[in-house]
């Protein structure tokens, strides 16, 4: 009788395991990857150029990725302009220091390339090494301004920014233009970081309030339902466009479309090499109001007051030779 039910049971033994296997396999469980790929910080160059280090995974994170798996992917965010700034330069004991509080600004600003042209033959030294250690991306331009033109009514920095415009015209040549947009920042302004903000929108010509100039407190472009309808300034109302230097923004792909718009030195006036642009690139219908409808001040034209050195000549000279 034993030997009767040993070999029943060693008979339905096979039978009983392949049944018990089948039923603790779940035909809803996906299978395990076999690998897994790192994952990259959208922003993978840093400072520098190095690249952002990898991700490191959690039992809890790789967990909530799993569940997020079936979730539709989020679409990469549109990239942002590059905000190209020429500011022309010239050497004066204030230099440094103007320069110095520009790039305090620019380094909290994301995709602004700094195109620095100075008044000279040649590169300064202390403009090189100070754009050395400024950790901007920035270019290094140079070209004199003639001697001729170097007369108190006659227009400045025209040479400068006009080359400022020619190593972006060539830049951009050979290559269909990236999203960007281009101002002139004189080394004696004063930026809220609210106004790059601003800028970035920029889809021809935009223009906004610019505090402490044409003799006033401000002046600004006179808007009426979204359009700019006149000027609120200091000096010459008939001004075409009655904006300062500081007051407006043109994108790159107009400026790439409009390949002969310079700033003029025959037949200009002091003051009016804005208007002289503008009228080759826009007019005044087109003019994109930003700062909440030319309302609020975003940049100051601080001029610096003039160093009184009266005394550097009286006095033995430092042993030390200390840039200022």
């Amino acid at each position: 009788m034993k030997s009767a039910l040993c070999n029943r049971f060693f008979i339905l033994l096979p039978w009983i395991l392949i049944v018990i296997i089948m039923l603790d396999v779940d035909p809803r469980r996906p299978a395990p990857q076999l690998t897994s790929r790192p994952y990259f910080s959208p922003h993978t160059v840093g400072c520098g150029g190095s690249r952002v280090p990898l991700r490191r995974s959690s039992p809890g994170r790789d967990a909530a990725e799993k569940r997020n798996e079936s979730r539709p992917q989020l679409q990469p965010e549109p990239r942002l302009p590059t905000i190209y700034a020429i500011t022309p330069t010239y050497s004066r004991p204030v230099q440094k220091a103007e320069l110095t509080r520009l790039a305090n600004t620019f380094r909290q600003v994301a995709q602004l390339h700094w195109i620095l042209v100075e008044d000279r033959a040649t590169r300064s030294e202390l403009v090189s090494s100070f754009l050395a250690r400024a950790g901007l991306p920035n270019t290094h331009l140079h070209v004199p301004t003639p001697r001729r033109y170097k007369r108190p009514w006659l227009p400045r920095a025209t040479e400068q920014r006009n080359a400022g415009l020619a190593w972006l015209r060539q830049r951009h040549q050979h290559q269909s233009a990236q999203p960007g947009v281009l101002f002139f920042a004189d080394d004696d302004n004063t930026y809220s970081l609210e106004l790059f903000q601003e800028v970035t929108s920029t889809r021809k010509v935009s223009v906004w309030p610019v505090g402490l100039v044409g003799g006033r407190r401000y002046e600004r472009p006179l808007v009426k339902n979204g359009k700019v309808v006149g000027w609120y300034t200091g000096w010459r109302e008939d001004r075409p466009f009655a904006i300062d230097m500081a007051g407006f923004a043109v994108s790159l792909q107009v400026i790439l479309s409009n390949p002969k718009a310079v700033f003029k030195r025959r037949g200009s006036q002091p003051g009016m090499q804005e208007s002289d642009f503008l009228k080759q690139i826009t007019t005044v219908d087109e003019l994109e109001p930003k700062a909440n409808n030319c309302t609020k001040v975003l940049v100051w034209h601080t001029r610096t007051e003039k160093v009184n050195l009266a005394n550097e000549p009286k006095y033995h000279m430092d042993t030390v030779n200390i840039e200022v």
